[in-house]
């Protein structure tokens, strides 16, 4: 029979905490309220999330959480708590509709820790990996505010949003690699497999080779004999890169750097910095239309910026409003924002509407970038048409210059 630890009060109005024997929760607050105590707390001992596994159908909770599944849990959360339905319920019944997997887990651990007088903010901060630091003040805020339905909704909205424009910016990336990913691979093989016997082809007729052949057949030496072989060069930079990046990147001033390199890049540095202005804008001005401080959400959206630019600008407006200072001005000493969002944030300071002003400043960027996105698409089209029509030209042209003169020669 499992034993339970409570705190309660007692007639007098004491707190009161002991532990106490019983085969349910339920059979445990029966026993605690015959004893003249009104509970205020209580869990079994030995760990709700132990427990939580154990109802679970697993002792580890494997795999992750996407943000597809976080936000579909996240809506579903509000219309149950619009409808009337307590919040233990509510996550009990998300709870047995999830496949078995992390948010399955974590969602009987949620509802263990709010059976046990938790907060449902409490209890989600207990799994940061799954509900990050916005989201559990976000909650925080609906429940202090009592419209925690309608901070769940907007928080769902918000989520939704930001997955919308990320799978914008990534969709338009993924057919120029793929594109340029399969070039590689097929020159590659010309290079090692064609060239060399189209060499040994040119020894045998002892000609002299014109000098777009001789450095055809140079880099395909290269590719196939170099020290180290070209193809393992060329397989291994990207790569080295990848880790060279994440490595600087693990630093404070090397996300300052690469932040600020890809910002001033010609082309993409654009859709960067109106991809970062609207996500700072639409995380900051969810915040304050929940009802967080703030101080508290400016904090929160320095750490979910994702640049590390923006989230410098985000202190130093955080230092200025702090010593009674207007948040539009450090803004627009930043110089990483338009005009335009300056005075946005400026007229919403003086209004007491800057939450509306910020929505309104990420829809219009949010926009901005679907159009940057479309033109991208359209201008890498034509570029990699030329980048590859070049490669393969000069291939074509390379091999057949001394196949001409061979003829002309036999002739």
């Amino acid at each position: 029979m499992p034993t339970y630890a409570y705190e309660a009060m007692n007639q007098a109005g004491h707190e009161v905490k002991d532990e106490i024997i019983a085969n349910t929760t339920e059979d445990a607050l029966a026993k605690i309220k015959a004893l003249g105590y009104f509970p205020t707390k209580i869990r079994e001992k030995g760990g709700a999330k132990a427990q939580a596994a154990k109802k679970a159908g697993g002792g580890i909770a494997i795999g992750w959480v996407s943000r597809q599944q976080l936000t579909q849990f996240t809506r579903q959360l509000s219309t149950l708590i619009d409808a009337g339905l307590p919040i233990l319920r509510s996550l009990n019944i998300l709870e047995e509709q999830q496949k078995p997997g992390k948010l399955k887990t974590v969602l009987r651990a949620v509802a263990e820790d709010i059976e046990g007088g938790a907060t449902l903010s409490e209890a989600f901060a207990k799994h940061p990996k799954v509900f990050n630091r916005l989201y559990v003040n976000m909650v925080a805020a609906g429940e202090t505010g009592g419209v925690l339905d309608t901070i769940l909704q907007r928080l769902a909205e918000f989520m939704e949003k930001a997955a919308k424009l990320r799978r914008q910016i990534v969709g338009a990336m993924i057919y120029p690699v793929v594109v340029v990913c399969f070039a590689f691979a097929i020159v590659g093989g010309i290079m090692y497999f064609v060239i060399p016997k189209f060499k040994d082809i040119f020894l045998d007729f002892e000609c002299e080779l014109p000098g777009i052949t001789e450095l055809l057949i140079g880099m395909s030496d290269w590719f196939v004999n170099g020290r180290p072989p070209g193809i393992i060069v060329i397989i291994g930079a990207p790569i080295v890169g990848f880790l060279l990046y994440k490595l600087i990147r693990s630093s404070q001033g090397g996300r300052f750097v690469t932040d600020t390199i890809g910002m001033k890049l010609p082309i993409f540095g654009k859709l960067i910095q109106k991809s970062a202005v609207a996500r700072f804008a639409r995380t900051l001005g969810t915040l304050i239309t929940a009802g967080v401080p703030i101080l508290e959400a400016i904090l929160i959206t320095k750490e979910t910026s994702g640049n590390e630019v923006y989230a410098r600008a985000m202190q130093s407006v955080h230092d200025s409003i702090r010593e009674g200072e207007s948040f539009a001005a450090p803004l627009r000493s930043a110089k990483v924002v338009d005009g335009l969002v300056v005075n946005m944030v400026a007229v919403g300071e003086e209004t007491g509407e800057l939450d509306q002003m910020l929505m309104k400043v990420a829809d219009n960027y949010d926009e901005e970038v679907e159009v940057l996105v479309a033109g991208l698409v359209s201008l890498l089209e034509p570029i990699m048409v030329l980048f590859l029509g070049g490669m393969v030209g000069f291939i074509v042209i390379a091999l057949f210059m001394p196949l001409v003169k061979l003829m002309e020669a036999v002739s």
